[in-house]
């Protein structure tokens, strides 16, 4: 072991990286780029303009709008801290960095989603109780939280990686640095690497699933409990966005974790990843804007339809 590891710290160490994307023709990956491009600008313009109609109608002013401006803040970072690299050569401690921000983002999501599942808990199954409850100090309070926890955890596995020795091949058979690409790439152990991902994954992507779970569970029992059908609807449409995003996130998220790796390409990983990194971005504020009254009201009223 020890003679092992003499040597890979002999060899020329890796400081660059290149990034793979997708195979085919030169003119097949400046399409595919495109495209991307198409989609990161949509993604962001249409993120901005959420967060600006919500600012804008103070009638937005409430917890589940305020949440969702810190969504689509998320969402324009998301993107832009995997997208904008793609198809290129990227050094060491680019590699990381982006590693680092893709998988902070993602992981602040997963809180994101569940305290948004929370609030909607709330609102359905406590209405009288919810103002006082859900007030400005706790909205404050679990917003920030996810953010800080998000970026808190993931510093770990970013500084074990940091500490890897890679002496090549440099080829990452990927359009973003990702940890499982680092750990394929290492010729030192890369153990440590690996149990504190995975001791990450079962904390964030269970812990999170099981609070929105549990949320959605007693908010469908008391909706099922509500005598008119009115109700019934006018409960479910306050919390119909926000689920259509999360089966969205979920979905990709359950065939990226528990995917028998011998039945799925690497190429369809890549193509799911691209639902969570890319697609989801792009979808949410076209998902809160056309299933929601309220912003659908406020987006005429900023443009002045009548």
């Amino acid at each position: 072991m020890e003679k092992t590891n003499e040597r890979a710290q002999n060899e020329s160490k890796v400081i660059e990286f290149i990034l793979l994307g997708f195979p085919g023709s030169h003119y097949l990956k400046m399409f595919i780029f495109i495209i991307f491009f198409i989609m990161y600008t949509l993604t962001v313009l249409g993120n901005v303009a959420i967060i600006i109609i919500i600012t804008a109608n103070l009638r937005l002013h409430t917890p589940m709008y305020f949440f969702l401006c810190n969504l689509s803040f998320l969402e324009m970072w998301y993107t832009t801290a995997s997208v904008p690299k793609t198809l290129a050569t990227i050094s060491f401690i680019g590699c990381i960095l982006q590693m680092y921000f893709v998988f902070a983002f993602g992981c602040t999501e997963y809180f994101l989603l569940s305290v948004m599942a929370y609030d909607r808990y709330l609102a359905v199954c406590y209405p009288l109780h919810y103002t006082t409850v859900m007030d400005f100090h706790l909205c404050s309070m679990l917003a920030a939280s996810s953010w800080i926890c998000g970026f808190i955890i993931i510093s770990v596995p970013a500084f074990l990686i940091s500490k890897l020795t890679f002496c090549g091949p440099n080829v990452i058979n990927h359009f973003y640095c990702n940890i499982d690409s680092w750990i394929v790439l290492a010729c030192s152990s890369t153990y440590d690497v690996e149990m504190a991902a995975f001791i990450i994954s079962i904390f964030v992507i269970l812990g999170s699933c099981v609070i929105t779970l549990l949320s959605y569970i007693y908010i469908i029992s008391t909706i099922l409990r509500i005598p008119s059908a009115k109700g019934q609807q006018k409960a479910f449409s306050t919390c119909s966005s926000h689920l259509s995003v999360v089966i969205i996130w979920y979905g990709s998220t359950i065939f990226l974790f528990v995917k028998p790796s011998k039945w799925t390409s690497l190429e369809m990983t890549k193509l799911v990843n691209i639902l969570n990194t890319v697609v989801t971005p792009l979808l949410n504020p076209f998902i809160y804007t056309l299933r929601n009254k309220e912003v659908k009201e406020a987006f005429r009223h900023s443009l002045h339809w009548h």
